[in-house]
Parts: structure tokens; C-alpha cells; sequence
């Protein structure tokens, strides 16, 4: 079936068309391709199979949330995620994310090369996100990649389109001590886990009607909530929604984003009301 470019496809191709097309393999890891698929698909299994595969390759499971009534978002992490990402405004890739999709059939994960590159742009570790790739291949492979992709070497500097927000570009949610601000994410019932000596991420819930935006644009993407915020140095940041929501769902065009154009602010108004 032939594809049809999407905008973000074409705006892409436009600003890019210079770019090399493949970085090196490095030794005993993943060799990066030119398109790189945002997730990574395996046969279903049920909650706690995942927990314990995930446990079984030395993965620590921080958390899970439901999105929706039918799939269960697992938030795990390890020690060498942790040290890649204890770094100014790289936390966010400290923390991998799986979708066990019951409506589906199917277990949905993150791409660590996808959204590593997209998160730790310069400070990007193809070794440890290498590594995380192959534990996920074992604990729930065979798995095949999904349409969704992007081009490695664009996803450092990703946007949806000229004048829309790039990762960097986050939204100060709130502010006020580092312990203050974990409280509040707690007391919100929010997963939070530390990532340096004054360096957190929590995973906190939307409101229940802005959190429905999936069902409009692809449930099967649904590990994109909780929505994740950075704590550190007095501020609570989340990335902006035109900038997560894109880089989550890449084979979105304009049209999809024009059936969501209140979410963004709708996160925002969300979450500040979690770290007030």
C-alpha cells in the first residue's frame, strides 16, 4: 500500500535533505538506521508478565497508570538510564515506557534509541540506549517496529514545523523548593523518581477530559501518558504538548493536530494545577 506524506514527513524532508543518512554501528549493540521507528511492537502479555520480564533483565518498574480502560502504561528504569540522564534538562530519559494494550492484543514500547536521541540530543548514549534495546528484544521479542518513525539524525532538533516548540522549549509548571515541588507531585498521587541529588521526575495524571486526546489520534500510543515533569533547580517543567504529542505520534499531519489544537493548553492549565 502506498504511504501518503504527512506534513511532518515533508517539512522534514525539506529541512534535512543534507543530513547523513546513517551514523556507525557501534560494537556489540544496534546499528542505527536511517529511519529509526518510534516504538517497538511484541505479542501480548498480561501486567505482571511484563513486570517480571522487565525485573528478569534488570529493569526496575517505578510505576504504571492506565490511560484508558483497556491498556496499562509500565514505567521502568535502570541504573545506567538514571546516570545518562543526570543531567540538566535530560532527566525525561531516565524513565522508559511500555504499553500493554489489552484492546490490541499487543505490548507497545518506547523506542530508548527514538526518544533517547530526541531527549539527550548532544549528550545522547548509543551504548546504554543500545543496551536497553536488546534487554527489551529479549524480555519481549520477537518484536517488529512500527509505522511510526522519524530519521536519527533530525530527532535531536525535532519540531512539528517551523515556529512550534522544540524538547527544550518546556513549560515551567511550577516552582519552589526541589522537596516542595516532589510533594506536591505526590500528594497529587504522581510516580516520582529521583534521578540525581536534586533531580526528579514525576509522572502525574492529566484532568480526565483532556487526558482523552489519544482515542482522536491513536490509542496505540497511549504510553505517552502519564505526562512526565522535570524537577529541578526550583522549577517543575513539562515538555510542551505541541512538541511531545508530535515527537510521540510522528506520522501525524496537520489535520490530526487541528482536531487536538486545545490540548496543549489544556496540559499546561493541568498541570500547573498539580504543582500550584
Amino acid at each position: 500500500m502506498k504511504k501518503i506524506l504527512s506534513l511532518t514527513a515533508l517539512a522534514f524532508a525539506i529541512a534535512f535533505s543534507g543530513c547523513s543518512a546513517t551514523a556507525p554501528k557501534i560494537e556489540g549493540g544496534v546499528a542505527i538506521e536511517k529511519m529509526v521507528p518510534a516504538y517497538r511492537v511484541g505479542a501480548y502479555v498480561d501486567v505482571e508478565s511484563a513486570k517480571s520480564k522487565l525485573a528478569a533483565q534488570g529493569f526496575e518498574v517505578v510505576g504504571t497508570f492506565k490511560p484508558a480502560e483497556t491498556c496499562t502504561t509500565i514505567l521502568y528504569t535502570n541504573a545506567a538510564m538514571k546516570a545518562d540522564a543526570n543531567k540538566p534538562i535530560r532527566a525525561l530519559a531516565a524513565v522508559g515506557r511500555i504499553l500493554v494494550d489489552d484492546e490490541r492484543h499487543q505490548v507497545h514500547i518506547a523506542n530508548p534509541i527514538y526518544f533517547n536521541k530526541a531527549f539527550l540530543q548532544d549528550d545522547y548514549n548509543h551504548a546504554t540506549a543500545s543496551a536497553e534495546y536488546i534487554a527489551l528484544e529479549k524480555a519481549f521479542g520477537p518484536l517488529r517496529n512500527s509505522e511510526d518513525q522519524w530519521e536519527f539524525a533530525g530527532l535531536s532538533n525535532y519540531r512539528f514545523m517551523l515556529g512550534m516548540p522544540y524538547y527544550q522549549d518546556m513549560d515551567v509548571v511550577g516552582e519552589g523548593s526541589t522537596a516542595d515541588l516532589v510533594a506536591r507531585a505526590k500528594a497529587a498521587k504522581g510516580t516520582v523518581v529521583q534521578v540525581g541529588d536534586d533531580r526528579y521526575v514525576a509522572f502525574v495524571e492529566l484532568d480526565k477530559r483532556t487526558s482523552a486526546f489519544p482515542k482522536k489520534i491513536g490509542a496505540q500510543n497511549s504510553e505517552l501518558l502519564p505526562w512526565a515533569v522535570l524537577i529541578e533547580g526550583g522549577k517543575a517543567k513539562a515538555l510542551n504538548a505541541k512538541y511531545f504529542i508530535a515527537v510521540s505520534y510522528p506520522l501525524l499531519d496537520m489535520g490530526g493536530f487541528m482536531g487536538i489544537m486545545t490540548i496543549p493548553d489544556a496540559v499546561t492549565k493541568s498541570l500547573q494545577k498539580t504543582f500550584k
